[in-house]
């Protein structure tokens, strides 16, 4: 059996490993490490949990023990599609090259671009970074890659879902032609084949078994339940989720829940902790400092159930996971593979839950043909039913599906009620049979009395319905009488001729009368006569 004494490592790095519990390693490891020494390209086919990322750390430690690097121009670079990824990348440099002088330098988003030049111009030796981050830099002319002597591209497959490949081809034109290149997936897609071919020259492939079948130290169950209603899916999968946690009860020391979207994270994360469970979210929306505290709490046990997206499911290294469970049947059979994978990991055990409905099977049908047998069926908690109602919110689209039901059955009952005769709850009585207010006679007044009444008596003594006409003399009456001056006032305009159509005010020269053709027939007279009249 080959151990790591065999592989001709550095001294330095031999002791990092042994420090940290490792004599063997595992078959990547094992085929990759000599012809990395050798300074050969390397194309690993391996999916995670394998151990590839100690396969490229330790020769690049070794291969790196020589040398120094310069300000801005890294000696290697690791390029990984998560931030997630890129941080387990570092501590496993920090590992092993405890006992070396080598530099590293982690770029990912979410954190500020100050700190991160400052180590890149002091110069690293290992470069570890995302994509979008690494081009950020080195267009903002911070960053050469002219000086790389070693590249790993690490969960490539994964880097092609998220849409990296085009950055990859151009991180790959901006470093030397001469530099030795690991490469590592968990498949052969036909874009990373072309990749290979392009910037690979003469590796060698190796290629370890294909993770398509489960681990036989995690315990499946699928739980199929059918929604009392279809806009009730979500809630009652929340339902049937606290039902198996506390159904684990101690035996579930911590946990990982996997959802399809990240709106869902959120919503399922507040869901339990309205419930009194100890949960918290981690998607790639939030701040890379919460996921980051989020990711240490739930390794030192602070944080029991990790609330996740995809973002969880490949390449985390936390051992300790009692269970996993699929809140979402994930749409590509491989993710299922990669979830419950984070259970029953080194010689543990684990169990997998996955919560289904009708709607998932064709997903179901796709993950059983990968994995080559069928999900074990497993039952919903003894005792319960879909009954339980639940605190949070569901995701928009589902709150508007609700309402609308609501509306339309709202709607329906009001427009049977109308033909039909049924009355609403506040309708049970016969209408006849509501009692109503006595309806005061309407009392004739005379015009003295209406001028010297109080406003307010004579509104007492009126019936409560009057005409639009008795209200206008009731503003009538509030104003009270007219001055004697108005009234003649209006009685002189109505006795004078005036001109219609511009109010109480006609200008004066329009009541002057005169005869231009009297005055002169030019125009000169004519304009002098109208001087004249004006002045």
């Amino acid at each position: 059996m080959t151990k790591f004494s065999d592989l001709a490592l550095d001294p330095r790095v031999l002791q990092a490993v042994l420090e940290a519990g490792y004599e063997t390693p595992t078959p990547i490891q094992a085929q990759a490490i000599p012809h990395a020494l050798e300074g050969r390209d390397v194309l690993g086919i391996a999916q995670t949990g394998t151990g590839k990322t100690a396969s490229f750390v330790l020769p690049m430690i070794t291969l790196l023990g020589k040398g120094r690097a310069k300000a801005r121009m890294p000696r290697s670079l690791v390029l990984a599609p998560t931030r997630e990824l890129a941080a387990q990348v570092a501590e496993n440099f920090d590992t092993y090259a405890k006992h070396t002088k080598l530099t590293k330098a982690l770029l990912i988003g979410g954190v500020s671009f100050g700190e991160q030049d400052k180590l890149i111009d002091r110069g690293v030796d290992v470069l570890i970074a995302t994509p979008g981050r690494l081009l950020d830099h080195h267009e903002r002319g911070k960053l050469l890659l002219t000086g790389v002597q070693i590249m790993v591209v690490d969960e490539a497959d994964r880097m092609l879902d998220m849409g990296f490949i085009p950055d990859i081809e151009r991180i790959f034109s901006l470093t030397p032609f001469t530099r030795q290149t690991f490469f590592y997936s968990a498949t052969m897609a036909p874009e990373i084949e072309r990749i290979t071919n392009t910037f690979l020259s003469n590796a060698v492939k190796i290629e370890v078994a294909r993770q398509s079948t489960t681990s036989a130290t995690i315990e499946q169950a699928l739980i199929q339940i059918t929604p009392s209603r279809k806009d009730r899916s979500f809630a009652d999968k929340r339902s049937v989720l606290r039902a198996l946690i506390r159904q684990e009860g101690e035996a579930c020391t911590n946990a990982i829940i996997f959802c399809n979207r990240k709106m869902d994270v959120d919503v399922v994360a507040k869901s339990l902790k309205q419930h009194g469970f100890n949960a918290s979210p981690i998607h790639g929306d939030l701040d890379q400092s919460v996921r980051t505290k989020t990711l240490d709490g739930f390794r030192d046990g602070s944080v029991h159930l990790l609330v996740a997206s995809d973002v969880a499911a490949r390449g985390l290294d936390i051992p300790a996971v009692s269970h996993v469970f699929n809140f979402d049947v994930p749409s590509h059979p491989e993710d299922y593979v990669h979830r419950i994978g984070r259970t029953g990991r080194a010689g543990r055990k684990g169990k997998a839950y996955t919560i289904a409905t009708p709607y998932d099977e064709k997903y179901l049908a796709a993950i059983e043909a990968l994995v080559k047998q069928p999900i074990p069926r497993g039952s919903v908690p003894e005792g319960f039913t879909l009954t339980e109602g639940d605190d949070a919110p569901a995701p928009r689209g589902e709150q508007r599906g609700e309402r609308a039901e609501r509306d339309g059955k709202s709607s329906r009952s009001r427009s049977r009620g109308g033909r039909s005769g049924s009355a609403s709850p506040r309708e049970t009585a016969p209408r006849e049979a509501m009692p109503r207010e006595p309806v005061a006679p309407v009392i004739e007044l005379e015009d003295d009395v209406v001028a010297e009444a109080p406003a307010a008596a004579v509104r007492e003594e009126r019936a409560p319905y009057v005409r639009r006409d008795d209200r206008r003399d009731d503003r009538r009456d509030e104003r009270g009488p007219r001055p004697q001056a108005q009234r003649d006032y209006g009685r002189d305009r109505r006795d004078n001729d005036r001109v219609l159509g511009l109010g109480d005010h006609v200008p004066d020269f329009i009541l002057r009368s005169f005869n231009l053709a009297s005055l002169g027939n030019t125009t000169d007279d004519a304009e002098e006569a109208m001087d004249s009249a004006e002045g």
